[in-house]
């Protein structure tokens, strides 16, 4: 005698597609379908189409290493602020980008992102960094517009196969270019203190960066800067 397996009158769970470039989502959509994507795929969703990272190189890798250090340096010495490598940030219901590195200060020094239940980023932070190897014209294009429709007050990309720094500011909801001073040194006006040797980052030259870096860090306005967050947190 035969048997077979009766038919359920629950319904099948519906399966989740897989991410595929060029992919058009929102959030939502794009959230389920990326956690049940590999670990080691990386995705965004930039204006309602998905974006597939391709592999790593070492000139994306190595300029990437050291602007997070750099980041991590400035935290160091100023106490409320945080650094994002490689982060999750749900930006607006079409947005998910995946910033190289950001900056911002932490929710309880007045920062305006918050954390989700899931860990991920939800806001803009204040700063935020991509590493342009081969993607200059997605970096200085959709997602720069993105990047200052939801209010990133400073992107910083790195053009590696250009040897080029692109800093800009968002002013009244456009960037405006924050050139670097006549020392080649560029200096954050939303994180005091925050200084970068344009040479030194392009050349790799950590010791330089460095250098650099303390020299703000020494400054009146870094220690300005400092006191406004304990400020903000004692208030």
């Amino acid at each position: 005698m035969s048997t077979r397996t009766l038919p359920s009158n629950s319904p099948r769970p519906r399966p989740i597609p897989p991410l595929h470039n060029g992919d058009r989502l929102d959030a939502d959509e794009y959230l389920i379908r990326y956690r049940a994507m590999p670990e080691e795929v990386k995705a965004e969703l930039i204006e309602g189409v998905v974006y597939m990272a391709s592999p790593v190189s070492t000139f994306h890798g190595n300029p990437h290493a050291d602007m997070v250090w750099w980041l991590g340096a400035y935290r160091l010495a100023t106490p409320g602020t945080l650094v994002a490598d490689n982060t999750t940030a749900r930006l607006d219901p079409r947005s998910v980008p995946q910033p190289d590195a950001a900056l911002y200060v932490a929710p309880g020094f007045g920062g305006t992102v918050t954390i989700t239940d899931e860990g991920y980023i939800r806001g803009a932070p204040e700063l935020v960094v991509e590493i342009a190897a081969s993607s200059a014209s997605y970096d200085l294009g959709p997602k720069m517009t993105t990047y200052a429709r939801n209010g990133v007050r400073e992107y910083v990309v790195m053009r590696t196969f250009d040897d080029a720094i692109d800093w800009f500011v968002l002013r009244s909801a456009a960037y405006d270019p924050l050139p670097p001073g006549p020392d080649g040194v560029h200096r954050s006006e939303v994180f005091p203190g925050l200084w970068l040797d344009g040479a030194a980052i392009l050349t790799g030259d950590i010791a330089q960066i460095n250098a650099v870096l303390q020299q703000g860090l020494q400054s009146p306005e870094h220690a300005r800067f400092v006191a406004e967050l304990q400020a903000r947190l004692t208030s």
